[in-house]
């Protein structure tokens, strides 16, 4: 709570105390000089009922850049600087096994290095593997970690039951998880290591043909929030963290060998992969929405499922999306929505102190001692269930009509009971719209298993039961909601980077087993003035980092103009500034740029235009420095072949 809300409190509890002007205190609260209302503190009106106004318009929207990952090649790894990893007796490595033979090939050459190998089978208990890497911590420290279970390709989504699902995310990041936090002290800092693989194609997903074992994404949100996390310690400056993808493929040499090079060189990236003989990254670049397809036309007949509707953020994109179409939402969260009628909506909506004086009343009346942290949680409740009210009310005036489900997103069998209502009744969805989650930040060492599930859970079961019910159900679009976290990794965020990551590479493998479905997932950065980022220290921690928080002017017509300026697939970045998340690992972006200047220097035929490298960045692009004397040389026809670099 702030401080104004503590005196708030006190006041209320004791109003004999209220005496004198406290405006200089807390400032003046009185209605003249009351902010004007948002989307989350409305006047009241004369039904009680909030008006049907949006927030925004597609201009506003296409002021903040949009960002698109994309690959990237890299340069070879022999033309990269050390990372200051040594691999030699006195290592001891973890090795968490596939079942395709990479691990057997990369113990092997582990061994030949003289290092010790600690190897663990893919389907182990997750109590035992705490247990077998404790009980090896005791005994002397570990160095690395090589994470491998990504590279088996799981069975296709819509194949597998929900039972299945949980045992290969299981296997894949929640033991990831158990290891990394068993592990957090000792592989940190310089020399220290984890390094992760994945079969998503070479490309991270981000190729013509998507992500080809989509459950990798969220062994690679895991590994970067490591990044982040291990990075704002003082100890963890200088631990390499990288994910390393590859194509489908029996080779097992080659993958082994390419990991213990990533291990060597290359500081400069953690997303790393191989395809087609080279070396790619994953950077962005800005692209308009508009593409010259043809985009999604919304009106009355159009189905809309939105999923965390009654999330403030949620029920505004709705409310755009019901007065731009007038169709069809059905509208699920974990709050039931409450009547019409509802005393404690309607005071919330017309006089919150006195909502306060309700509940502490109430509290008092149970014999009950009511304090600022219980009543604050009640509102919290209330102005969920106003929200998921509202957003029914919002479809309703558009001229839409609504449909809700107070629905717990991991519980399978309910997930399948709306899906199935929605095919009885509409046969169809045009618009899935995936918003439902939560958020429980701590670093690894204070995030219990139970939070790290519930927060995956949430996300990633949510995404799968709708899907997997909605088989031979025709989709026109699905939008999930990720964030920075699942692009950049986020600190305290390790579960919510994993599971948005996934639903990004979800998204990305549609264009094989759904091509009809347009999927879309969408990296938001903090927003302002709705939604839980806009309140306490967030926007001043944001701006001491150079991060811009989304106008909600902005954010809110986003989800329209994705649907309907163009064919959007796959993933994109909303977000102005973004600081920290934009810096570079490594000087020269991790490349060593006296051997690509040798190497140039020994060309036959002379790239005229790069006098010399400067560096080859993540986000920054190839820096060369050139002196151009026209006295000396002619530049009258020039070509300058960028994978001459590469």
């Amino acid at each position: 709570p702030t401080l104004a809300s503590v005196i708030g409190f006190v006041y209320t509890m004791r109003p004999d105390l209220k005496t004198g002007d406290r405006s200089s205190v807390i400032g003046d609260r009185s209605p003249a000089t009351q902010p004007a209302p948002t989307t989350e503190d409305r006047l009241p009106i004369t039904d009680h009922r909030p008006t049907v106004k949006t927030i925004g318009t597609l201009e506003d929207a296409d002021k903040m850049p949009r960002r698109v990952p994309v690959a990237s090649l890299r340069p070879a790894i022999d033309l990269c600087k050390p990372t200051g990893v040594s691999l030699d007796a006195g290592s001891r490595v973890v090795v968490m096994m596939d079942r395709g033979g990479v691990g057997k090939a990369l113990v092997n050459r582990l061994d030949k290095l003289g290092a010790v190998v600690l190897m663990i089978e893919p389907g182990i208990a997750t109590d035992q593997l705490d247990a077998d890497l404790k009980g090896w911590l005791a005994e002397a420290p570990i160095q690395g970690v090589y994470w491998l279970p990504a590279l088996d390709v799981e069975p296709a989504l819509e194949e597998m039951s929900l039972e299945e699902w949980r045992e290969n995310n299981r296997v894949r990041v929640k033991n990831l998880y158990t290891a990394a936090r068993a592990l957090y002290d000792s592989v940190a800092g310089p020399g220290r290591f984890l390094i992760s693989a994945t079969r998503l194609g070479g490309l991270h997903g981000y190729g013509e043909t998507g992500a080809t074992a989509p459950l990798g994404g969220a062994v690679v949100g895991f590994t970067k929030a490591y990044n982040i996390e291990q990075g704002m310690r003082d100890t963890g400056q200088g631990v390499l963290v990288k994910a390393v993808d590859f194509g489908v493929s029996r080779k097992t040499a080659d993958p082994a060998d390419q990991l213990i090079a990533e291990t060597f060189f290359d500081p400069g990236v953690v997303e790393v992969g191989y395809h087609n003989g080279l070396r790619y990254t994953v950077t962005l670049v800005e692209k308009p929405a508009r593409d010259g397809q043809p985009g999604m036309v919304l009106g009355k007949d159009s189905v809309f499922v939105i999923t965390g509707a009654a999330g403030g953020i949620t029920s505004a994109i709705t409310t755009d999306l019901a007065v731009a179409s007038s169709g069809v939402f059905y509208l699920l969260d974990l709050v039931p929505c409450p009547a019409r009628d509802d005393e404690n909506v309607r005071l919330y909506r017309t006089d919150k102190e006195a909502l306060k004086r309700k509940l502490i009343d109430e509290a008092r009346a149970k014999g009950e001692k009511p304090t600022p942290a219980t009543v604050d949680k009640q509102i919290m409740g209330i102005e969920r269930s106003e929200a998921a009210l509202r957003a029914v009310e919002a479809v309703e005036a558009a001229g839409g009509t609504a449909y809700y489900h107070a629905v717990n997103l991991m519980d399978g069998a309910a997930v399948t009971a709306v899906v199935d209502d929605i095919r009885s009744r509409s046969g169809k969805i045009d618009v899935l719209l995936h918003a439902g989650g939560m958020l429980i930040d701590r670093t690894l060492p204070n995030k219990e298993p139970g939070q790290f599930n519930l927060v995956f859970d949430v996300k990633a079961d949510g995404f799968f039961s709708l899907l997997k019910a909605a088989k031979g159900l025709p989709i026109g679009a699905t939008v999930s909601f990720s964030s920075v976290a699942g692009r950049f990794g986020n600190n305290g965020q390790s579960d919510y980077s994993s599971a948005n990551d996934l639903l990004c590479k979800i998204s990305s493998s549609m264009r094989t087993w759904r091509p009809e479905t347009r999927g879309i997932a969408i990296d938001w950065t903090a927003w302002g003035e709705i939604g839980m980022a806009s309140r306490g220290s967030v926007p001043a921690i944001m701006a001491a980092l150079g991060i811009d928080m989304l106008p909600p002017e902005s954010g809110v017509p986003t989800i329209r103009r994705e649907l309907t300026y163009g064919g959007t697939r796959g993933e994109l970045l909303v977000a102005g500034r973004l600081g920290v998340w934009l810096a570079e690992k490594d000087p020269t972006g991790g490349a060593d740029v006296d051997k690509i200047n040798a190497a140039l220097a020994q060309r036959s035929s002379k790239l005229l235009m790069v006098g010399e490298v400067k560096a080859v960045k993540l986000y920054g692009g190839i820096e060369v420095e050139t002196t151009l004397d026209p006295k000396a040389v002619s530049y009258t026809h020039l070509t300058l072949p960028t994978s001459d670099l590469v």
